[in-house]
């Protein structure tokens, strides 16, 4: 299993899809376009693709002028019906790819919160063992409309697209499903000031939100990783039967 990873900022970090990736012994290729402009060169050398979060918008193009090349390059894989995979900006520029409207600003989410499967997302492969509601980690304020062919899977109170599948297996989640409590952590002590900002106060109600939402949203998101980790494998053995 050979999967490419954009990360668009430094410290993303993979969190609990890299151990469920690792578990699985898949070899990852790492992409840093926001240092070098590298982007895969196409579909064929990778079985999947992971598009992760950032602090751009996804039509920051003056900025970042490789977002439109990384978002075709995410619809040629969900075309050729090969694993996306885009959480946060990932899932926003998964969301451009197909035609959906980017809606910049007033989306503001930045807590654990407690997200509602859809009846659809109840089928899905992906959400199939969390029942109707999970906990997730957002740090967002973007968001975006669905587009028109997009499966909507999970929904939010403040926001209400919170996950999408395009075709078979193209999935974007604005949610920090991959965010355990230890990256979680980190976050907070790196992007410190950022946090301060953007909610006063929560930083010192912290502990308390750890021992509310942290280790039910911990368990969801190993759920969701280790779910799409197998439908990787899936497509794999797909191919190879014909």
């Amino acid at each position: 299993m050979r999967v490419a990873v954009v990360e668009n900022m430094e410290n993303t970090y993979l969190g609990t899809l890299g151990r469920a990736l690792d578990d699985a012994g898949a070899r990852l290729d790492w992409f840093r376009p926001w240092q070098n402009g590298a982007l895969p060169s196409g579909i064929h050398e990778h079985d999947a693709l992971i598009v992760l979060g950032g602090k751009q918008s996804a039509v920051d193009d003056d900025a970042y002028p490789y977002l439109p090349l990384l978002a075709g390059l995410m619809r040629q894989f969900g075309d050729a019906e090969k694993p996306v995979l885009g959480i946060c900006l990932g899932a926003q520029l998964l969301a451009r790819a197909y035609g959906g409207e980017n809606l910049i600003g007033g989306a503001r989410e930045f807590a654990w919160t407690t997200l509602d499967v859809t009846p659809e997302g109840a089928s899905d492969p992906l959400f199939a063992e969390l029942g109707t509601r999970f906990d997730s980690f957002h740090w967002h304020v973007d968001t975006f409309s669905l587009p028109d062919n997009a499966v909507p899977l999970v929904s939010g109170s403040v926001v209400p697209n919170q996950c999408f599948r395009i075709g078979r297996a193209a999935y974007g989640a604005q949610f920090h499903f991959e965010a355990s409590v230890e990256v979680v952590d980190a976050w907070l002590i790196e992007y410190r000031h950022v946090a301060e900002r953007v909610a006063p106060g929560w930083l010192e109600r912290y502990p308390e939100f750890v021992a509310r939402h942290a280790a039910a949203a911990d368990r969801a998101g190993d759920a969701i990783a280790r779910a799409f980790v197998r439908r990787i494998r899936s497509t794999e053995d797909a191919e190879a039967a014909g």
